[in-house]
């Protein structure tokens, strides 16, 4: 089993980032990159999953984007000439554009109806692959070097040829934001669950109840950290569900929870972290974060130490 293509879902306009993300697709919006390049959201994301070894990448978005993000990229290809960098240096950004313009398909979803619908959108491009599903909203950094978080849950996926989806220990307190499971270690393999059970954002009583894993500190849960690489057999399990919620929000947790009932399916620890540059904050944090894990940490931790420092002077 190889993963060769992955499926990112950037079609939700943002409402927590409002109004800017009513003018401008949210993962347009630009960072600077551990190499110390500004970049949309969304090519660092892409990046990552082409440096996993991925091959072809699909991008679900909402009518009419599709031409902006490629007039976007054409853009930024065309200006990267007269930025202040070494001719080789322009020489990696361009290239890493244009591969980006050339492996890249749009596919609309049309009506808001939900991540499940979302993703069922990509059918067709999937095909008979399994495929690395990831969210335009997350930056992810990984704790191992020069091994990113995708290339973790690849890695697992492709050596036991099934599903996979990355998770986080999440203290009980954040567990009404996400999609939280459980399931039995797999014995010789640190950080991996067989899937048992999953409950989109679940309350802390429902999870006492339901969720407990054992080997977790006390107060903590497995939650889903946004990416997956997910067996073509989910598709057919997703269209069962759109058939009989047509018209509904469709959800993929209860999607997901089909498919551990039916194939065998791991939840695998990543050693990495995520960052939602969607919420209140996100994208200053996850720039942080980009920047201290790149050779700009000690610029950056003197930035935070004076910027606190003048903050309590001020107060």
């Amino acid at each position: 089993m190889k993963i060769r293509k992955a499926v990112i879902t950037a079609a939700a306009r943002g409402q927590r980032i409002f109004p800017v993300a009513d003018s401008i697709q949210k993962s347009m919006l630009p960072v600077i990159d551990k190499d110390g390049i500004y970049k949309p959201i969304i090519q660092i994301i892409a990046e990552e999953a082409f440096e996993s070894g991925i091959e072809e990448i699909c991008i679900v978005c909402a009518p009419g984007d599709g031409k902006k993000y490629i007039e976007h990229f054409r853009t930024l290809h065309d200006a990267i000439q007269y930025a202040p960098l070494p001719d080789y240096e322009k020489e990696k950004q361009t290239s890493s554009i244009k591969n980006l313009i050339d492996r890249i398909t749009f596919i609309v979803q049309q009506e808001p109806l939900g991540y499940g619908d979302a993703v069922f959108k990509s059918r067709q491009f999937v095909g008979e692959d399994s495929f690395l599903l990831l969210s335009g909203d997350y930056l992810y950094i990984s704790y191992i070097k020069n091994v990113s978080c995708s290339k973790q849950l690849i890695d697992l996926a492709e050596s036991e040829r099934c599903s996979v989806s990355a998770v986080n220990p999440t203290h009980e307190f954040l567990i009404n934001k996400y999609g939280t499971l459980t399931g039995k270690t797999v014995p010789h393999k640190f950080g991996v669950y067989q899937i048992e059970k999953i409950i989109e954002k679940p309350s802390v009583t429902e999870a006492e109840l339901e969720l407990q894993t054992p080997g977790l500190k006390s107060g903590y849960y497995l939650c889903f950290f946004g990416m997956s690489v997910l067996t073509q057999n989910l598709f057919i399990l997703l269209e069962e569900y759109l058939y009989q919620n047509k018209g509904k929000q469709i959800l993929l947790t209860p999607v997901l929870q089909k498919l551990a009932e039916r194939e065998k399916y791991f939840a695998l620890e990543i050693l990495g972290n995520r960052y939602d540059t969607s919420k209140k904050l996100g994208l200053m944090q996850a720039q942080l974060a980009l920047g201290l894990s790149s050779n700009m940490k000690d610029e950056i931790m003197q930035m935070i130490i004076e910027t606190v420092g003048n903050a309590v002077i001020r107060s």
